[in-house]
């Protein structure tokens, strides 16, 4: 008998246990694909109608769990309390959309139709499709793929993050409760090697991953290593810049952008990591931003009054401080008196307070690699070409952001820069009618918008010539 191995879910907050979830072995996984394959033989023959009414009702019933999914959220990732359940308002924008476009972007596309020719394009689902889920938004990073494989007719086998595996364990309950059968949709508690040998199951039809380039690069190799010729699609990093231009409203432009770094302790593939100011404003702008940055109550995510909690794991936050490190003995320079402002961010914790930094340049690694906590780089710059060569200087391209009155200018500076999502005067926000894309390393295909379902369907071509 093949002894099962664990995964331990830690505290954030106090770097204690929580509890322990055994990992499917292969045998487990072979019998879990073998009935994600007799599920998805009836339920593609459900019609689209009906699993829209299957799923409208698990919006209802998800709506019902806020309490529960903030518990969630607060025990095994940390977020504060007051910010928890708005998880469950993001899923609902998504899924809703998803299921109001549905019906129309499944529906046969007929080409041509007389009495001598009738010509169409039909829809057909994949089959047992595998989607890894990610521990910073846990719920909104299953909705994107999970919903829409469902809608189309697949089978899904859902894989969350071993920091959150509660998340999809009550995300998938819902489901079920809706009337979504349980062959068809399936949570996977893996290690690593469970989750390899899952992408290149011969029972695998696609493959959904959202997480780090670098996992996302390894997903795809195994795909490749197992000579399968399946879809992948990923949604990976960011290192996300905003630039401010001297006509922006400053204030509203600095209460966002704050925001937009360092909401849930800047553990967000598209928060604000880079921002690049006017020289004309660049000063008041910091002053603003600094200020905003001193009032966040660092500390336990169950207190009401915390606004930042603790990052997910110590490693995370490990991370962040060698990026600060190294760019102070580069010459960078810190804005926000930690010690003073934040004293419970100490070395080894995975408390790590909001960190304003300024002197820095392209080559540090705060600069380059994706820092995913709560650090905002500011820099002046001296016109639009400046900004635009500073911000296409990256890897990443999840979305990109500007500030200013001019939608003429934003459209103009947004045509030259390498993104998947351009923002005017907002940014962190995904539109469920838009596609949620990443240029270069920030992504392979795409979710969300009416067309957010093609990477779960394979069109089918039918040529029926009627007269002889």
């Amino acid at each position: 008998m093949v002894q099962k191995s664990t995964v331990v879910v830690v505290s954030p907050a106090t770097l204690q246990p929580l509890f322990e979830v055994p990992c499917a072995t292969p045998a487990d996984i072979d019998a879990a694909v073998a009935k994600a394959e007799q599920g998805f033989a009836s339920w593609r023959k459900v019609p689209v109608a009906e699993r829209v009414a299957i799923l409208q009702k698990f919006c209802t019933l998800f709506e019902q769990k806020k309490a529960q999914v903030g518990e969630t959220i607060v025990s095994q990732m940390g977020r504060p309390v007051r910010y928890a359940a708005g998880e469950v308002g993001g899923v609902l924008e998504r899924a809703n959309y998803m299921i109001s476009v549905a019906e129309e972007s499944l529906a046969d596309e007929v080409i041509e139709s007389t009495d001598a020719v009738h010509r169409f394009l039909r829809k057909e689902p994949l089959g047992p499709v595998f989607i890894i889920a990610a521990w910073n938004y846990p719920y909104l990073t299953m909705v994107n793929n999970v919903v829409p494989a469902l809608l189309a007719g697949n089978a899904v086998l859902l894989k969350q993050s071993p920091q959150t595996p509660k998340c999809a364990d009550l995300f998938v309950e819902t489901f079920h409760q809706a009337g979504v059968p349980e062959q068809v949709v399936q949570v996977m508690h893996t290690d690593d090697n469970g989750a390899d040998y899952l992408v290149r199951h011969q029972g695998i039809q696609y493959v959904s991953f959202t997480g780090s380039v670098a996992v996302g690069k390894t997903i795809r190799q195994s795909i490749g290593n197992a000579e399968r010729l399946i879809g992948l699609g990923m949604e990976l990093g960011g290192k996300d810049p905003a630039y401010v231009l001297a006509d922006a409203d400053l204030d509203f432009a600095a209460e966002n952008i704050v925001d937009g770094a360092f909401f849930n302790s800047g553990q967000c593939c598209c928060s604000i990591e880079r921002c690049y100011v006017h020289s004309d404003v660049y000063e008041s702008f910091l002053q603003k931003a600094v200020a905003i940055a001193q009032n966040y109550k660092l500390g336990d995510p169950s207190d009401p009054e915390t606004t930042m909690g603790p990052m997910a794991h110590v490693r995370f936050a490990d991370k962040v401080r060698a990026q600060i490190a190294e760019a102070v003995v580069k010459g960078a320079k810190l804005l926000v008196q930690t010690d003073r402002y934040f004293p419970n961010d100490k070395p080894g914790t995975t408390y790590v307070g909001p960190q304003i930094i300024t002197d820095v340049t392209h080559d540090m690694t705060v600069m380059q690699e994706e820092t995913f906590g709560p650090v905002l780089v500011v820099i002046p710059v001296h016109s639009d070409k400046e900004a635009v060569e500073l911000m296409n200087d990256s890897t990443y391209g999840l979305t990109a952001s500007i500030w200013t009155q001019d939608a003429d200018k934003a459209l103009e500076i947004g045509n030259q820069i390498e993104c998947g999502t351009w923002f005017m005067n907002r940014c962190d926000y995904i539109d469920p009618a838009l596609a949620w894309v990443g240029a270069k390393d920030s992504g392979l295909g795409f979710s969300m918008s009416k067309h957010g379902f093609d990477q779960f369907i394979r069109p089918k071509s039918y040529h029926l010539r009627l007269k002889q």
